[in-house]
């Protein structure tokens, strides 16, 4: 076997690697992509969750909730002793009893209201799915776009790494893959949010509190509306007339994967918040507190 023969096997065997590879994110990977990215209330119909979180006043992290009123009772009357030695200024005791009541009241709802908002946030993205299927005759999601990809690329049956389609391949499965771990982790934490959703909403009862409820709906908010510009990204991405034989739309496309790939951190730039970035969320999630 002379030189170019063995250099023939090693390039079969590598690109035969690496479109098993692909072949097998592109199967397994992507539809899931849609369930983490599209998020409905869905995400809130679960046992163990709503467990956790209790369905009324003395049961799981609403008791831990409600029995900080008390807390902010005992705080209040503290400083309003203190007012009547002229050493601090305090509210009125009917404003603060006013305030304690209606915020305890719609903490003991916040799993309706954090519903409410993704119920919202969701039909707002489907609307928009909507839109681009009624268009394009195309379902706007993940797994359409990877098939459409797949044969744009004329990858359906072979991959060839060491051509610039390959590269292209390449560069969109590992995007789209980091995309997979990015959108699973907001999963997790829009979850978490809802947990704190009971004390961020009491937070409002004290002004030295408050700041706990302005960065938790921040982050709420945009970890909910990252799937509304995903879906707008989306859209705009099968609007694209993009063909095997046309270089400059497929860097077009190139382009838009790299704002799907960054999307949550352009909205965490426009209103603030944590980012769900694999990279960046460990340390947004930390330094959300001290703002």
């Amino acid at each position: 076997m002379d030189a170019s023969q063995i250099s023939s096997t090693i390039s079969n065997t590598i690109n035969e690697m690496f479109y098993k590879i692909f072949s097998s994110i592109d199967n397994s990977l992507y539809s899931v992509l849609d369930d983490f990215t599209f998020i409905n209330s869905d995400i809130l119909n679960d046992s163990y969750f709503t467990d956790i979180f209790g369905l009324s006043s003395p049961e799981g992290i609403l008791l831990v909730a409600n029995s900080l009123i008390f807390g902010y009772l005992i705080y209040y009357a503290f400083k309003l002793l203190l007012s009547h030695l002229g050493i601090t200024q305090v509210e009125r005791p009917s404003h603060f009893l006013l305030k304690l009541i209606l915020y305890s009241i719609c903490m003991n709802f916040s799993l309706f209201i954090c519903d409410e908002i993704i119920y919202i946030v969701s039909l707002i993205s489907t609307a928009i799915q909507q839109i681009g299927e009624g268009l394009f005759n195309n379902k706007v999601c993940f797994s359409t776009l990877i098939s459409q990809l797949n044969s744009i690329l004329s990858i359906n049956n072979s991959l060839d790494i060491f051509s610039l389609d390959g590269i292209i391949k390449t560069f969109i499965s590992l995007g789209l893959l980091n995309l997979v771990i990015t959108y699973a982790v907001r999963y997790v934490l829009i979850k978490i949010f809802v947990l704190l959703s009971p004390f961020a909403i009491l937070s409002l009862c004290n002004k030295s509190t408050s700041i706990l409820f302005n960065s938790w709906i921040k982050s709420f908010l945009s970890l909910m509306l990252i799937q509304v510009f995903v879906s707008l990204v989306l859209l705009l991405i099968f609007s694209l007339k993009v063909s095997n034989t046309n270089m400059f739309s497929k860097f077009i496309l190139m382009g838009a994967i790299f704002i799907l790939i960054k999307a949550n951190n352009y909205i965490r730039e426009m209103l603030g918040g944590i980012s769900s970035d694999v990279n960046m969320g460990i340390n947004q999630f930390k330094s959300i507190l001290t703002k």
